[in-house]
């Protein structure tokens, strides 16, 4: 009998037990096989400051902001605030000599509190009200991005020096992506389309007003876009559009922002978006859509969020039960859910699942990892691999989790919103508490 028969764990730890291209880039097992990411055992974590958690790994996401400004050099990275935003996330952002773009008032506020230059922010949204459009102008943010006519008289009804705005337009290309996160074709709510006239309205209307300066043309053609042909697709036809609107108006627009959603793999075989063939789609598509065009080539933007705070980020959850129904699941029921992760409930969204306080002994089992909430469909992953002996206080790191978790977390069943801890060179951080009940019943009146 060899020691691999005593401790089969021992043969698992001979390959990677967490894939780098899903995991953060300073995810490791420790001697008893517990996770650590940037240097700190997620047990001590979990530990100190309960569960769920946040964990971002600061290294991870810097590095990732790092490899975008070399891939795409010449081209300004701007860092889409809505997949995760703090006052530190912020810091680390401009430190990285990165922009950020906004979507509300609050993610105006949190970026202007972690020291954000206002002049390389982006004010993005498809309803901003007049006080969020007001605090933009009195913040001085560099760009706003039009979408909708109400909001060009807006602009210029409260605007007292002359503001660069761009026209977010849908170019119509379909990623095939769920329906809910294809923005990029015309049947939904965001921009102007380029067919039926709506864009060339909302140029017109933006160039009456000469305290608004249109500087250029904004699109997103939707999340999880793995193709960078489909990018160029996109400059191809915004191009075409800037040359209309110099042939109408003799304006010639020199910005040109793609926006984001560049793909990051969830699970193992899940594709991502390569960023030297983005770099080389979009010089290869400007050269050719210019020259087609005679037109000058405009400077270009892009918008990455998930792409770099994505793997950056892992939820720690304590297990509370396991159970086996009679010719069914069996369910490990954690300390979270939907209230701190809504994407599997809104997009079907799949994640990697890791047991993070041990090394497992003997075989594995297919579970469905389910949440604490109030609704059957509260689930963090569906037949997963688990160790067959996971029990009660055991912790769980769920991958992947660094955008889109803790700004869309909700106070369902009154549950406080987790904590978001940094982690950096064997330190933890808490970067935003744990809610509390006393913070839920502030806001209750009476």
């Amino acid at each position: 009998m060899t020691l691999l028969d005593i401790l089969p764990s021992l043969g698992q730890a001979a390959t990677p037990r967490f894939d780098p291209a899903i995991w953060p880039i300073t995810a490791h097992p420790d001697e008893v096989g517990g996770l650590c990411v940037g240097g700190v055992p997620l047990a001590d974590i979990a530990d100190e400051f309960a569960t769920p958690a946040y964990v971002i790994d600061e290294t991870d996401f810097r590095r990732r902001a790092r490899r975008y400004r070399k891939a795409l050099r010449g081209i300004q990275v701007v860092y889409a605030g809505k997949s995760l935003l703090t006052t530190a996330v912020a810091r680390w952002v401009r430190e990285e000599g990165m922009g950020i773009d906004v979507c509300s008032g609050g993610e105006l506020a949190v970026a202007l509190a972690g020291g954000t230059d206002p002049a390389r922010i982006v004010m993005h949204g498809n309803a901003k009200s007049p006080d969020e459009l007001r605090d933009a102008l009195r913040a001085g943010v560099g760009r706003i991005v039009v979408d909708s006519c109400i909001e060009v008289a807006y602009l210029a009804g409260v605007a007292r020096r002359r503001q660069p705005v761009l026209i977010r337009v849908t170019p119509d290309v379909d990623v095939h992506g769920h329906p809910a996160v294809a923005t990029g074709v015309s049947d939904q709510k965001f921009g102007f389309t380029l067919t039926g006239g709506h864009a060339a309205e909302a140029v017109r209307r933006v160039l009456a007003h000469p305290i608004l300066d249109l500087v250029g043309l904004h699109c997103h053609i939707g999340s999880q876009v793995t193709d960078p042909a489909l990018y160029g697709e996109a400059i191809r036809r915004l191009i075409a559009a800037m040359a209309d609107i110099r042939a109408r108006h003799g304006v010639i627009l020199t910005e040109l922002n793609l926006g984001g959603g560049h793909a990051i793999p969830y699970v193992p075989g899940d594709r991502e978006l390569d960023l030297d063939q983005l770099a080389d789609t979009i010089e290869d598509a400007l050269d050719a859509a210019c020259a087609a065009e005679h037109f000058p080539r405009p400077s270009v933007v892009v918008e990455p969020g998930r792409a770099i705070s994505g793997r950056a980020g892992v939820t720690l959850y304590r297990v509370c039960s396991v159970k086996t129904q009679s010719g069914g699941r069996t369910f490990v029921a954690v300390d979270g859910g939907m209230s701190d992760n809504p994407r599997v409930s809104l997009y079907g969204a799949r994640y990697t699942v890791a047991l993070a306080n041990r090394h497992a002994l003997g075989p594995k089992r297919r579970v469905t990892v389910a949440g604490r909430h109030c609704e059957a469909g509260d689930e963090i992953a569906r037949d997963v691999e688990l160790p067959a002996d996971l029990h009660p206080g055991d912790l769980l790191a769920v991958a992947c989790t660094g955008a889109y978790h803790h700004s869309m977390a909700s106070n369902y069943n009154l549950v406080g919103r987790p904590a978001v801890v940094g982690v950096r060179d064997g330190r933890a951080r808490e970067l935003v508490r744990r809610e509390t009940v006393a913070d839920l019943l502030a806001r209750d009146r009476g």
